[in-house]
């Protein structure tokens, strides 16, 4: 395979780790060319420092290092753009990671994606981008990389269904009648992989899997009545594909991140994996029903599917102020799932022109939930 030079964005967080476990086992294969990090300065400069990067951008606060030659939002926009590249591994939480994956495509670099929200607020304008400049979208979180293997060894109108499994997040156990007073560290105590917090809490609603449900439909083309969720507490199975002829075809592996960041880093090659695999005698592939009193949130994406336009930029924007809100004790985790349903009940835009307005769409329904907010405070 030849050597790729890379551009890691988000290097500190969970994504930046996992990454930085896969290339210390690889480095024939892979050069990292720049790295990003929000606020995590010294951490930053490990990474620097481990793989020898040149181009280094902090953009949450002043540096304090000299050799942070890159710093704020308009900084990382310039070092993409500026930095020799094959490939950005887009690991940024969050809206927030928008602008970087249309600078990485815009500046012709292919995209690796673990921010999942490029896809929901900006599908087909993300995707006509990477057309236009002839490069490719990786998905990297491990259910849509599952589908990504899978589907590629069939005909699109041999697919009758996509199925994304789900681990059911913290309180896959718990009555939901006991869901309205659980606290912030209950939330983040996943039983199976280790995320930042956002999307830990997500899991927790399965609002992660309502994005994914939303990001599947623009990345493969499946209409909403294709794509189904299951509950499959063991993550083994990260995605199933069935076929008309009434087959299953699963990707099966440990639930460890390094195996679908190593995929896209590699792709379209394979290279060979140097962490744990899994080994078949004694385990169990066990799946539940998805059970949407407990998940209310995941009706509420397959809502915003349906409607398309500016309701996939609402659905993901209020759930993000909504969890800060939760996590900063302002609501209940309950409250998670209806701002999110009552944001949406209100009239949207069925069309987005251009990235400048998922911009302000999204600015809007940030508005907008801090007003739902504060009337909820005042019940």
């Amino acid at each position: 395979m030849k050597r790729k030079k890379l551009i890691i964005l988000g290097c500190t967080g969970s994504i930046g780790r996992n990454t930085a476990t896969v290339l210390k086992s690889n480095k024939e294969y892979f050069e990292v060319a720049g790295i990003s990090a929000h606020t995590a300065e010294s951490s930053l400069m490990k990474f620097a420092e481990t793989f020898n990067v040149k181009n280094i951008c902090l953009t949450g606060r002043k540096p304090s290092y000299s050799n942070i030659n890159y710093a704020g939002a308009d900084g990382l926009i310039e070092m993409i753009k500026n930095t020799e590249a094959d490939l950005v591994l887009n690991g940024i939480a969050g809206a927030a990671g928008l602008a970087s994956s249309i600078a990485a495509l815009e500046s012709g670099k292919d995209l690796a994606l673990a921010n999942k929200e490029t896809i929901v607020m900006a599908g087909e304008l993300i995707l006509d981008l990477a057309a236009k400049n002839n490069v490719s979208i990786i998905p990297v979180d491990s259910e849509h990389s599952a589908i990504w293997q899978l589907i590629r060894g069939f005909r699109k109108e041999y697919i009758a269904e996509l199925i994304l499994t789900a681990s059911g997040g913290a309180f896959r156990n718990r009555p939901v009648e006991s869901l309205k007073h659980v606290t912030v560290n209950a939330a983040l105590a996943h039983p199976t992989w280790e995320m930042g917090p956002k999307i830990t809490i997500d899991s927790a609603t399965m609002a992660n899997k309502g994005l994914e449900v939303i990001e599947a439909h623009f990345l493969f083309g499946m209409p909403a009545d294709k794509i189904k969720v299951v509950i499959h507490p063991k993550s083994y199975v990260h995605s199933l594909v069935r076929t008309i002829d009434g087959y299953l075809y699963s990707q099966i592996s440990l639930p460890d991140m390094s195996v679908p960041i190593q995929n896209a880093l590699s792709w379209p090659e394979i290279i060979p994996a140097n962490f744990a695999t899994l080994d078949l005698p004694g385990i169990s592939l066990e799946f539940q029903e998805l059970d949407h009193l407990k998940y209310p949130i995941v009706k509420s994406a397959y809502y915003a599917l349906d409607k398309l336009g500016a309701y996939p930029v609402v659905f993901n924007a209020v759930n993000e102020v909504a969890v800060a809100a939760f996590t900063e004790g302002g609501i209940l985790f309950t409250d998670i799932a209806s701002l999110v349903d009552q944001a949406l009940q209100l009239d949207w835009p069925l069309k987005v022109e251009s990235f400048d307005h998922v911009f302000a769409l999204d600015e809007e329904a940030r508005s907008v939930t801090l007003e739902l907010i504060e009337k909820l405070r005042q019940v």
